[in-house]
């Protein structure tokens, strides 16, 4: 991300163990630049958008408080790091050419695998790359971090987009297009674009073949590290994101970790890397992200909370942190849990960037009226079942004497068979129940977090919560953990107790 040199906070990145090989001293031909208002060479054809048109003026965004709550939408929480934030510009999304959507398979260590049975052209949909093969492939490809390679970026050339680690058969591959975070509704003419390929004998800047609104082509030679770079001559606007976490611990102010990056999925890992390997624990609030008003380096930022925090720097210079090893960001404290306001203001023209309402329900996992709507819904549940099945208070006091009455099956650990089958019953919810009940961190999470199946999920949340308890590891001690799930868990964990 990164807010410049003011910005007084900084991640524990340098504990995060990289998975990138080191590179060499690079060799950087820059004898071709492929400038962005030219014709491209003879290879233009469908894949990108002709950078000839006359470029639409930025409209200033600027809403009031009840605006701003009608535009805010909902997604899951801890939602994977790849998915990719879209940025809010009618020049860029007006320029934006579709290609047929494609999602890969998530592998382990944030790697990817696209199977593609036909020469076409293919978008992916979690990282926004564009591959144009010429026959059946799989492409295996990942997201790396730029702060690895910072040495060989040089002045006057910076980042533009995210780094990519692509493999596959070079020549099964004709072109790749990758995802740029830069506007270019202002002015493009006096703009550059380049690839950095980072190769075992050095790294190279290799001339791209077009560039869109959103994306930069290049034709393959080979395959390793690489990914866009830029030159200009002019001010460059990027488009921003605001990611916001939470610390949890059992105190009841509030504090907050507040992340201003450039919308580059390379810079976005390195927050939630940064974030994994924290000696605290953290977990993602779900807000907008977007910033609705263009991003410029050197400019002077502040961030407001209404009410009232303590903000820690409450401005800052912003800066593309996208080649910076620690990423940093602004605390924000409060004594007492209430509902807050956050801005972010332009400080020169007094406009806002970016702005969340953040509401209790936002941080805490199980609110009274859902409590209440559960309570009321196990009641129901509760008349329909047999009415030799005692009610919940008795077999609460039940409970508690069975390690007497019945030590054998209160000790008993809990199998797979009785876990996969609880996991099919604990719902959607699976985030909540794992930090809130079973006491999991985000490392946990991130883990867990390789498959898309709900059933899988909570099963992997279950197994996790068996490692950490190994020897206590039994249905009671899993009943007595999880109190706000739905009423078939908790009668089934009866079940388990009872033996039947």
């Amino acid at each position: 991300m990164s807010c410049g040199a003011r910005v007084a906070g900084s991640s524990e990145d340098h504990n995060a163990s990289s998975e990138e090989k080191d590179c060499p001293t690079p060799n950087l031909d820059t004898s071709k630049d492929s400038k962005s208002g030219e014709d491209s060479s003879s290879q233009s054809s469908s894949e990108s958008e002709s950078d000839n048109e006359e470029p639409k003026p930025e409209k200033t965004m600027s809403f009031t408080g009840e605006e701003w709550e009608d535009k805010e939408s909902r997604t899951d929480h801890f939602n994977s790091e790849f998915n990719k934030v879209q940025p809010y510009c009618e020049h860029c999304n007006a320029e934006s050419k579709h290609h047929e959507q494609v999602t890969p398979r998530l592998l382990s260590r944030g790697q990817f695998l696209l199977k593609v049975d036909t020469e076409g052209i293919y978008q992916c949909t979690e990282t926004g790359l564009i591959f144009e093969v010429n026959r059946k492939v799989d492409i295996k490809y990942c997201v790396l971090s730029w702060s690895k390679y910072a040495d060989l970026v040089v002045k006057p050339w910076a980042v533009s987009g995210p780094l990519f680690d692509v493999k596959c058969d070079p020549a099964c591959l004709t072109s790749i297009q990758f995802p740029h975070s830069l506007c270019l509704g202002h002015h493009d003419a006096n703009m550059t674009f380049k690839v950095l390929h980072v190769k075992s004998s050095g790294a190279l800047l290799e001339s791209t073949v077009d560039h869109s609104a959103t994306h930069v082509k290049w034709h393959v030679s080979s395959l390793s590290p690489v990914g866009p770079v830029m030159q200009s001559e002019e001010t460059v606007y990027h488009h921003g994101a605001v990611i916001l976490y939470k610390a949890i611990d059992h105190n009841p102010s509030l504090s907050f970790r507040v992340y201003i990056a450039t919308n580059n999925e390379s810079f976005i890992k390195d927050i939630s890397k940064s974030i994994k390997h924290s000696s605290k624990k953290f977990m993602k609030i779900d807000k907008p992200p977007v910033c609705q008003k263009l991003l410029q380096n050197g400019k002077k930022y502040r961030l407001i909370s209404e009410p009232e925090a303590e903000i820690t720097p409450e401005e800052i210079e912003f800066v593309d942190g996208s080649l910076l090893k620690l990423k940093s960001y602004i605390e924000v404290y409060l004594e007492q849990p209430v509902e807050f306001k956050l801005l972010l203001v332009e400080m020169d023209s007094e406009e806002i960037v970016w702005k969340a309402k953040l509401r209790e329900c936002d941080w805490i996992q199980h609110d009274q009226n859902r409590n209440i709507s559960k309570s009321s819904m196990s009641g129901n549940r509760r008349r329909k079942l047999s009415s030799s099945l005692p009610d919940e208070e008795a077999y609460d006091k039940r409970m508690k004497q069975v390690d007497t009455s019945d030590g054998v099956k209160a000790r008993s650990l809990l199998t797979d068979a009785q876990l996969i089958t609880l996991a099919g019953k604990l719902g959607k919810e699976w985030t909540e129940v794992a930090m809130a009940s079973l006491a999991l961190d985000t490392r946990d999470i991130d883990d867990i977090q390789e498959k898309k199946d709900v059933t899988i999920y909570n099963f992997k949340v279950l197994k996790k919560w068996q490692e950490k308890e190994q020897g206590n590891a039994t249905a009671q001690n899993l009943y007595n953990c999880l109190k706000n799930v739905p009423v078939e868990v908790q009668d089934m964990l009866k079940g388990f107790l009872r033996g039947t």
